[in-house]
């Protein structure tokens, strides 16, 4: 077993949406006054393991529901191709269940907010919760919920908070944002795999609205984040910086052109990474211009 199968594993370009939700809570706290470096850690680690935790219950689900087979055109798994053994991904699961456990405790108990420890233990079950065990929500269709609520309202609102320790409710808008632009990446990477889960009873929200209107979901979703940035920015405005965040847009709109056009699973693949950079370039443009 050599750690690049790990590496693969662990999905990479993944994990900048790990970085977006805790980055743009953390901006927006601190264009208030309220940043606080060892909260900002303690989130980004949190959330990391938690990212890599779903990454890996993945892997290991979809090899058992059968979802990664030899119909996949997307990138294979490890456990598909025996490159990690399944009882060798079951420890790794628990080993990352239990980082994303002492990285969050210590975060609540940091902030003395034990009202957050529900919220918390919800993280972990729908990390893992997603592909893996007898009902996984992310066969029923449920993953684009769920990625906008943890990686946009919880993610974005909850570091906010921890840090801030208050509520603005117009923080719902830019949450939105990195919700909308997450599902976004996640639905290129449904409508890749369009095909082989749908032979696998995956009936994630391309595989229900087929490939076409899946693309025009896919347009909304990006036109929904950026409406929430410009409604926040016209509520909010106070200096031109904070208009920055249109630079991301042309990123967004080569994004929704390609995925919109390329139909093999090869052509679009690449554009899972491109959304998933697109969000955390959004998301410190938005936040560096608040900030400013």
């Amino acid at each position: 077993m050599k750690v690049k199968n790990w590496i693969k594993a662990f999905r990479l370009r993944t994990l900048p949406l790990a970085m977006a939700s805790i980055s743009l809570g953390s901006f927006l706290a601190a264009s208030q006054g309220f940043f606080n470096l060892r909260v900002t850690f303690l989130c980004f680690l949190t959330t990391l393991f938690l990212q890599i935790l779903s990454n890996l219950a993945n892997d290991y689900g979809d090899s058992i529901h059968g979802a990664d087979s030899v119909e996949r055109e997307g990138p294979k798994r490890q456990v598909h191709t025996g490159e990690i053994t399944k009882e060798q991904m079951q420890k790794a699961i628990i080993i990352f269940t239990i980082l994303s456990a002492i990285s969050g405790l210590s975060l609540i108990y940091n902030q003395n907010l034990m009202i957050f420890l529900p919220l918390g233990a919800l993280s972990i079950v729908a990390a893992i919760t997603y592909t893996m065990g007898k009902k996984p929500y992310g066969y029923a269709g449920l993953g684009d919920i769920s990625v906008f609520t943890f990686f946009g309202i919880v993610g974005v609102l909850g570091s906010y908070f921890l840090q801030a320790h208050n509520f603005d409710w117009t923080l719902i808008l830019p949450a939105s944002s990195c919700g909308f632009f997450s599902t976004a990446v996640l639905n290129v990477n449904n409508i890749r795999d369009i095909n082989s889960d749908k032979l696998a009873g995956k009936n994630s929200v391309p595989v229900r609205l087929g490939s076409e209107k899946a693309r025009i979901y896919h347009c909304i979703l990006l036109f929904l984040g950026i409406i929430s940035a410009i409604t926040y920015t016209l509520i909010k405005y106070n200096s031109i910086w904070q208009w920055l965040f249109l630079i991301s847009i042309p990123l967004l709109f080569i994004n929704a052109k390609n995925v919109v056009t390329k139909k093999t699973a090869m052509e679009i693949d690449p554009y899972l990474k491109q959304m998933a950079i697109t969000t955390l370039i959004f998301v410190f443009t938005f936040g560096i211009g608040n900030l400013l």
